[in-house]
């Protein structure tokens, strides 16, 4: 299991430990990896002034000079490279309960 991030490695280095996780987080540069999904959007304008009212200036947390997120997905991939479970939601507080990916796996 491993999770992607548009962070930079310090960032998501952090946030691995800081909540301990048992698994790696990867850094995925300029959202290469989920252009390549088409799961990319832009904030802009008053969510941009949003966002950077909760600190979070997505610029400087990503490297970029574009702020830009993925949407929230998880994704099952077999062996062989086929995804066999996919989930995404805008909504980034809906996830997949971890009981529905095992029952796949």
């Amino acid at each position: 299991m491993v999770a992607m991030s548009p962070e930079l490695p310090d960032d998501s280095i952090s946030l691995k430990e800081k909540l301990n996780l048992g698994f790696e987080i990867l850094t995925d540069l300029d959202n290469v990896v989920a252009k390549s999904f088409g799961i990319v959007f832009s904030i802009g304008g008053e969510l941009k002034k949003v966002y950077k009212g909760f600190g979070l200036d997505l610029e400087r947390m990503h490297g970029s000079s574009v702020a830009e997120l993925p949407v929230p997905a998880t994704y099952v991939v077999d062996r062989d490279g086929t995804v066999i479970l996919a989930h995404l939601d805008f909504d980034y507080t809906t996830r997949m309960e971890p009981e529905e990916v095992l029952e796949v796996l």
